[in-house]
């Protein structure tokens, strides 16, 4: 799988320095996994002179953490749940622009979504990097429990655990698991979604 390239020139500098790091730690990840990020494998990979990674994050905890933060800011833009219809406009417009939010995952952000489970089993060995894994998680959780109970949830936090397993099994077994040359098609993640969160409100 080719991994994205990052975006920003070389000669970035302060927080635009930080995100060209950060991009190119994603993107090792979803291309080597985790042995495969060292600092001079992001210099490299970011095309900056050796040393500025280290620079920038001087430990593979930062590194890595550096990574998560990045990870949250461009997932926070693939599922654009700030952009959610309201969801006074019924249930088939939300379901609708969730199943998009997934599908984009499991599409044309599939790199990111796997460099994401990459951090994932890496911060069950290291619970410094769990702590900020987890809170990246929560923003999520929160603007998603948001949702549900203006569509009437009458149990938020079960309801978002039960999305939440659903969109992540579905997309670590289109990513990563058995089912990864079977891709659902948008309106099949569609179908799926609607019927879960149907089901969930009785709708």
């Amino acid at each position: 799988m080719p991994a994205p390239t990052p975006a920003r020139p070389a000669s970035a500098t302060g927080a635009a320095r930080a995100d060209l790091v950060a991009d190119a730690a994603l993107a090792l990840l979803a291309e080597r996994g985790t042995r495969g990020l060292t600092h001079r494998a992001v210099d490299e990979a970011a095309g900056l002179p050796q040393g500025s990674t280290s620079n920038v994050a001087r430990t593979r905890q930062a590194l890595l953490e550096l990574a998560v933060r990045r990870l949250a800011e461009r997932e926070a833009r693939v599922l654009a749940l700030h952009e959610m219809p309201d969801p006074r406009e019924g249930l088939d417009s939300l379901v609708d622009a969730l199943a998009l939010a997934t599908h984009r995952a499991l599409t044309r952000h599939r790199a990111l979504t796997l460099a994401r489970y990459e951090l994932a089993l890496e911060a069950t060995r290291r619970p410094e990097l769990r702590a900020h894994f987890d809170a990246a998680g929560a923003r999520f959780r929160e603007q998603l429990g948001a949702l549900v109970t203006a569509m009437g949830s009458a149990d938020p936090a079960r309801h978002v655990l039960s999305l939440v397993a659903w969109a992540d099994g579905l997309m670590f077994s289109c990513v990563a698991g058995s089912f990864g040359a079977e891709v659902p098609s948008l309106a099949e993640v569609r179908t799926g979604l609607r019927e879960l969160v149907g089901g969930m409100l009785g709708r």
